[in-house]
């Protein structure tokens, strides 16, 4: 028996308007599937599924039978919301079957997750600041709607702060809380989740805050889930904390920089991800270009920071770990790129492999494993 790796992209096909006023030109065809070769790092496309809009983040089920993509997209019907599609997918060739698509509720929405059941996808709708809850049906189609709730508020910032941006959603591994970190409020709200009704509602203490100005992006756990990391994109930080998965309470570790001391350049963070093992946590910069490494205590949760690994490109968006810890994939948004690195297990450097894939404007990865 072997294992076959699999790499979905998902890309921008449309124009794109973006938060800081710029407007990207998407030149994607859709959702690009990729056999990875687990020795080498390399990746041969093997279909192209076309015909979808703007499918800038991926979301599998727990099987891979069916995938979910946002169609981040400003109005759909003539109303001013975004939507998610469903496919199937087929185990042999990674080819899509369409299902049917349904609206989010608000504009843009930018990442999306099940929850542990399968039962329902979550959302966020980036920029009119919501969130959506939508039941997934026996087909793996999607139902309309079980609950939606608009942000409201904004920050210090005139020009990325003037209203809520909410830019992703994380359960924890207790499949209770969801956390929603909310670029214009400075606050990752939290909502305790009901895997039976789907509904949302806030708890007791209903938010953290950060910094001014700081632009919660996206929180990612600890495997043992006794940690969990915030990375701010305006600000260029990451914040540290301890989880009581009782009380979904985070208790503030430290704040750390995810740029070198000498940089005066402008440059914004994007994605954040641990490694499998737990020893490593990366976080991408965009300006800077690079994927900034950090050694984990296991006994604090603190972070040590272990240097920054230029991404051989421009603006890494999302970036992707296989599932055993060998490589990293990051997404060059601006050149049209993934480049792949491996990973050293013992310091958690990233060395390139010299593969470097061309994908038009990738904003998502995802790498998927199966025995064959």
């Amino acid at each position: 028996m072997t294992t076959d790796y699999r790499v979905y992209v998902g890309t921008y096909t449309d124009p794109i308007l973006f938060g800081t006023g710029k407007i990207l030109e998407g030149k994607g065809e859709g959702i690009y599937v990729y056999r990875m070769d687990p020795v080498l790092g390399s990746m041969e496309l093997i279909r192209t599924n076309t015909e979808i809009t703007n499918p800038s983040y991926l979301a599998f089920d727990n099987d891979y039978s069916c995938l979910y993509a946002v169609n981040e997209l400003k109005s759909y019907r003539n109303d001013p919301t975004g939507t998610v599609s469903a496919f199937a997918v087929n185990p042999k060739t990674g080819h899509l079957t369409f299902l049917n698509k349904k609206p989010t509720g608000g504009t843009d929405p930018c990442h999306l997750i099940l929850d542990q059941t399968g039962k329902y996808v979550l959302l966020a709708n980036f920029m009119s600041g919501s969130v959506c809850v939508l039941p997934i049906q026996a087909d793996g189609s999607l139902g309309d709607a079980s609950d939606f709730i608009q942000h409201h508020g904004a920050s210090i910032d005139p020009n990325r702060q003037q209203g809520p941006h909410a830019h992703a959603v994380t359960l924890d591994a207790t499949n209770r809380y969801l956390f929603v970190p909310d670029l214009g409020l400075d606050k990752t709200l939290i909502y305790r989740f009901d895997a039976e009704s789907g509904k949302l509602e806030p708890i007791a203490a209903p938010w953290v805050a950060m910094k001014p100005g700081a632009g919660p992006r996206h929180l990612v756990f600890h495997p043992k889930g006794r940690y969990a990391y915030l990375i701010n994109e305006l600000d260029s930080t990451i914040a540290a904390f301890r989880y009581d998965s009782d009380t979904a309470k985070l208790d503030d570790i430290q704040t750390i920089s995810t740029l070198p001391e000498d940089f005066r350049g402008s440059s914004t963070c994007a994605d954040v991800q641990v490694s499998p093992s737990g020893d490593f946590l990366y976080g991408s910069n965009r300006g800077h270009d690079s994927i900034v490494i950090y050694k984990i205590d296991q006994s604090t949760g603190q972070l040590s920071c272990m240097g920054h690994e230029s991404t051989r490109g421009n603006t890494p968006r999302n970036f992707a770990i296989d599932p055993a810890g060998k490589f990293l994939l990051a997404a060059n948004q601006d050149s049209d790129t993934i480049v792949t690195f491996r990973i050293d297990p013992q310091s958690g450097q990233l060395r390139p492999t010299g593969q470097i894939t061309k994908v038009p404007t990738p904003v998502c990865v995802k790498i998927i494993s199966r025995s064959i």
